[in-house]
């Protein structure tokens, strides 16, 4: 049967070319027997690092157990000690009256036990505050522990919310009396504190600041640049293999309706999964996400209403033969679709993965969410608040799509049971989802109106209120915080493995990253710097 001949509705909008092209497939940070030297040394560094640890864990001093802790977060290199830390942080646990009056040694340790999902009480800061409910301390780091500790509130926590508001306004006024390098880290941890970083993006921030601390230990360095150093070389293997398949992929169809940020992609999934022995997942994860990309600038900016109802047919349908009544270059789309979610799913079934056949539900799932959006803003639908618009919007972010293809990827922690609670979008995942959605729409907000886009969350806002889009802005920034203290609260009570709530809150750590200043997806330049520090060069 011919395909029907389908009248262009609308124009894609022209976006940013690729910032990288072709560059992963010859860029190679160290030849193999560099790579393998770096692997000896950090081997030796490794069990030195243990060492340190071991000793700690046998100890009864506090304060050091809480910075060797942070150091090895910050520096990256904490994954490898995971049981180890453990037992350091269950030794922390106790008498939560038992640590004197020093502000900084129980900001520390509330922040680290509540951040791997230990119940603390905000209380343990009552005993800091003053007749008129202020925090009695004039000291920089101090207020810097507070100010994060504060971040891991949940709803109703008071004494937390007012030390936000205290510290924040306390650091600003200090920081043109500060040393420039610790000005520096009071106006990062204003921006983003530090429950809030992307793991890969503060690592690489912060170990050139740790080597210049005269109580740096030199192992706990050495072994985290090494490790920075063979990571970034396996992250640039993948980048090469996935250039490769990029290349094949748009050769056979033209896809300039869409953004092509297949390195963007990959960071993106980097925020969530960085560790080695999860490589493949990177790959596969990356694909799966170029192909969520792809769905939203098809449903969004390119196809016609009826392309769209015939493309979210064929991918109901599944299967070569149902491509057949659709336009040329999207049954190349779809083709190509078709063939690469199948490869995924034969490869891990391969790896013995029980949920392999999921994959293919969930990427139908994100073309159909797409494709309601479509029928919204044909209908010309208005939503009459924000929670009205969530209750649709949450959808079409795509979150829960993605975090189900992080948790598949996981392998044998991940239950079919995980997967059919996260298909209900229970708080932790509709709060992530929210982050997202929110934060995506105050920084395109004005650029996407411009062309006949779907009622925006600021624009909602902005007519429920009868506000403007500054005040709009203040009043989602309001629900943004609310998702962040919900998703805290869902790791405290562990419904789940931690390790896949973990996952979740990174995703929701990168899209915040993403969407801090700009559409940093849509407009890659400003993703540029962040980039090169992380895949090409050393430290």
């Amino acid at each position: 049967m011919a395909a029907p001949v389908i009248a262009d509705l609308h124009k894609p909008r022209p976006y940013t070319p690729s910032l990288w092209g072709d560059f992963f497939l010859n860029h190679s940070p160290c030849t193999p027997s560099q790579y393998s030297a770096m692997k000896d040394m950090a081997s030796i560094r490794k069990e030195r690092v243990r060492k340190i640890i071991l000793a700690a864990i046998s100890s009864s001093d506090l304060p050091m157990k809480l910075e060797l802790v942070d150091m090895l977060e910050r520096t990256g290199v904490a994954y490898h000690f995971g049981k180890e830390i453990q037992e350091l942080l269950c030794g922390m646990q106790g008498d939560e009256q038992g640590f004197g009056d020093d502000l900084h040694i129980t900001a520390s340790r509330f922040y680290l036990l509540r951040k791997h999902g230990y119940h603390v009480s905000p209380d343990v800061f009552l005993k800091f505050r003053d007749d008129g409910g202020n925090f009695a301390s004039n000291d920089v780091n101090s207020l810097l522990a507070l100010y994060n500790a504060a971040y891991l509130r949940t709803r109703g926590e008071e004494v937390l919310d007012d030390a936000i508001i205290f510290t924040k306004s306390r650091l600003q006024c200090m920081l043109e009396h500060l040393e420039p390098w610790l000005a520096e880290e009071v106006r990062c941890t204003l921006e983003t504190p530090s429950f809030r970083r992307v793991e890969r993006v503060e690592t690489r921030r912060y170990v050139p600041v740790y080597e210049k601390k005269s109580t740096r230990d030199e192992d706990i360095l050495e072994f985290a640049k090494f490790d920075f150093n063979i990571l970034q070389t396996l992250y640039c293997e993948e980048l090469k293999a996935l250039t490769i398949w990029w290349k094949g992929f748009k050769s056979q169809m033209d896809i300039k309706f869409a953004r092509d940020r297949m390195v963007e992609l990959h960071f993106w999934i980097l925020g969530v999964i960085y560790e080695p022995q999860y490589s493949y997942s990177r790959v596969m994860l990356t694909k799966l996400l170029v192909f969520v990309s792809l769905f939203d600038d098809l449903y969004d900016n390119y196809s016609t209403t009826e392309e769209s109802n015939i493309f979210t047919a064929a991918m109901e349908r599944w299967g070569e033969q149902a491509a057949e009544n659709l336009p040329a270059n999207l049954k190349a789309l779809y083709i190509n679709i078709l063939n690469t979610t199948n490869d995924i799913e034969e490869e891990l079934k391969h790896q013995k993965n029980k949920n392999a056949e999921l994959v293919k539900d969930l990427v139908i799932h994100v073309a159909k969410c797409y494709h309601a959006e479509v029928k919204w803003r044909d209908e010309h639908y208005v939503p009459t608040s924000v929670e009205e618009h969530l209750q649709i919007s949450v959808r079409s972010s795509a979150c829960m799509q993605i975090i189900s293809f992080v948790f598949i990827s996981l392998g044998d922690v991940t239950t079919r049971e995980v997967l059919e609670w996260a298909l209900t979008y229970p708080k932790i995942i509709r709060s992530v989802c929210i982050v997202g959605r929110i934060g995506n729409d105050m920084v395109s907000h004005e650029r996407e109106q411009i062309s006949q886009h779907v009622t925006s969350t600021v624009q909602t806002c902005t007519k429920e209120h009868e506000i403007t889009v500054a005040e709009a802005n203040e009043k989602l920034k309001v629900i943004i915080e609310e998702a962040w203290m919900d998703i805290v609260r869902e790791c405290l009570h562990k419904k789940q493995p931690m390790v896949l709530l973990e996952k979740a809150t990174d995703l929701a750590w990168t899209m915040d990253f993403m969407y801090k200043r700009e559409d940093a997806f849509t407009l890659p330049s400003s993703l540029k710097e962040t980039l090169t520090s992380l895949y090409v060069n050393y430290i």
